[in-house]
């Protein structure tokens, strides 16, 4: 039985991915709610935290920041004691040395595996992750991972997935900025900014984030949900963590997260990060 915690943006697809792969799966959410999905294509609610703990040897965690985190893995109505043979995957984007403080206290196995590929991509099964941990327990997540991503890549000691994620995320916060200014550039000289994506697609300017967030920002809207302005906030913000404990001074992440800061102080934390037009005053044509 695979046991899997946080069923928000990224976790419910990759539950329903887990689900139609035929995998075992008990699910638990803080909003219990969010189960419903899950539980009509066959999953099973577990009734607190710690009952996973005690039934799955196989644990995906999928939440929001590194206290969610330790508060399922440690606290008082966490999963409980967990024993040398379970495995904890955590898919959750925090930093390296809070992933390394937080296995350190448990006696289960740890592989920090962020994914990058969003929404789309967790619905799709075409995600890429980045794990840390031991080869042995890679290996082990391997067959899990197939169900929800086309790549899983080993990326070195307990820690350095999420390294990995934050060099990942570095390089989408200023591209995302970048397509926002040049959303705004086109619209503020005279051109309809909804053909730059189909005109720059296959360029060197095109990209993922571009296809994504570029016909969003052009047409201002911003419905559904697929990325939040305050969880590439909260990744940056790890990311200039990380550099600093290494005495790297990045000035284009700094700015970064000026803009995002920005985005956050007018109340766009739970927008879609296309959102982030807004802060240039563009107009529609």
């Amino acid at each position: 039985m695979i046991g899997l915690i946080g069923l928000g943006l990224m976790g419910r697809p990759i539950g329903l991915r887990l689900l139609a792969a035929g995998h075992p799966l008990m699910v638990w959410n803080r909003s219990p709610e969010k189960a419903l999905p899950l539980i009509r294509e066959g999953a099973r609610a577990a009734t607190d935290l710690a009952e996973i703990g005690q039934h799955c040897q196989l644990i995906l965690l999928c939440l929001s920041d590194a206290e969610a985190v330790r508060a399922v893995v440690l606290g008082a109505t966490g999963l409980g004691v967990l024993q040398p043979q379970q495995l904890i995957v955590d898919l959750s984007s925090i930093s390296p040395e809070q992933t390394r403080a937080i296995a350190a206290q448990t006696a289960a196995h740890w592989v920090d595996a962020p994914v990058s590929g969003g929404v789309r991509g967790a619905e799709n099964g075409s995600l890429v992750v980045m794990a840390g941990g031991q080869e042995q327990d890679i290996d082990r997540l391997r067959p899990i991972a197939q169900a929800f991503s086309q790549r899983l890549t080993a990326m070195g000691g307990l820690g350095c997935g999420q390294v990995s994620k934050l060099c990942n995320q570095l390089i989408v916060a200023a591209n995302s900025l970048l397509i926002a200014e040049a959303i705004a550039l086109a619209e503020a000289a005279g051109v309809d900014a909804t053909r730059l994506p189909s005109a720059l697609a296959g360029g060197y300017a095109d990209s993922l984030p571009f296809q994504t967030l570029a016909p969003r920002m052009a047409s201002h809207q911003h419905e559904p949900v697929q990325w939040k302005v305050a969880t590439l906030r909260k990744d940056l913000a790890n990311v200039l963590q990380c550099a600093a404990t290494e005495g790297l001074p990045l000035k284009l992440a700094a700015l970064a997260l000026q803009q995002l800061d920005q985005a956050m102080h007018a109340g766009w934390q739970e927008d879609d990060l296309s959102r982030i037009i807004d802060l240039y005053g563009v107009k529609l044509c």
